[in-house]
């Protein structure tokens, strides 16, 4: 344990995004440690199956000490069975874009928790619905670059935010990490959100 009682929290993930919605249960990541795995689909794979593997291949090559705990993450966009990843380049991005298009789709977010002992890991699928896009719009989105590095092309909380007119499930899960499920995930590692030290 570090000299305040909490134990080391690692984050293992380089996401600006997921930083910030750990932020937003009073919390900052003492290292930010992404663990190197390859996140290539098998084939035949499902969704689901994807980010579930994703996400325990990245917890399982963290290095957790015992007085740390890791967190990671995967969030995967699903339409039916296909998986749409981060676009290569801007023609995959609008292709994604124009599939969306007038559709509703799921975003599957996978996290793990671990500390030296135990890993705990929870799923959050959440329906998200993309209203019909026309040619400028997608073209007028993609000239921002906000979908590089973005799976299925879009992130909710940036200008795409306008394509979105309704959703079932955790926004924030959408966003990268679901904060409620985040905080019970820590707290059951022993890592206590909000301050909450005795």
């Amino acid at each position: 344990m570090t000299v305040s009682g909490k134990p080391r929290l690692i984050l293992g993930s380089g996401s600006p995004r997921r930083a910030e919605l750990i932020g937003t249960l009073g919390v900052t990541a003492d290292e930010v440690r992404p663990p190197d795995i390859d996140e290539t689909p098998l084939p035949g794979e499902l969704p689901r199956a994807y980010c579930a593997r994703v996400t325990r291949d990245k917890i399982a090559a963290m290095q957790v000490g015992a007085n740390e705990v890791a967190l990671c993450a995967d969030t995967t966009v699903a339409l039916g069975r296909r998986i749409l990843g981060k676009p290569a380049d801007a023609g995959e991005a609008a292709e994604f874009l124009h599939l969306l298009s007038g559709r509703r789709h799921k975003v599957i977010t996978c996290l793990a928790v671990r500390n030296s002992d135990k890993t705990w890991e929870h799923e959050v699928v959440t329906t998200v619905k993309m209203k019909r896009l026309s040619n400028e719009e997608v073209n007028a989105y993609l000239a921002t670059d906000d979908w590089k590095g973005k799976a299925g092309a879009y992130a909710i909380q940036g200008p795409a935010g306008a394509f979105i007119p309704w959703i079932q499930g955790s926004y924030t899960a959408v966003m990268g990490l679901p904060v409620a499920e985040t905080a019970a995930l820590l707290k059951a590692a022993g890592y206590p959100v909000y301050g909450g030290w005795s």
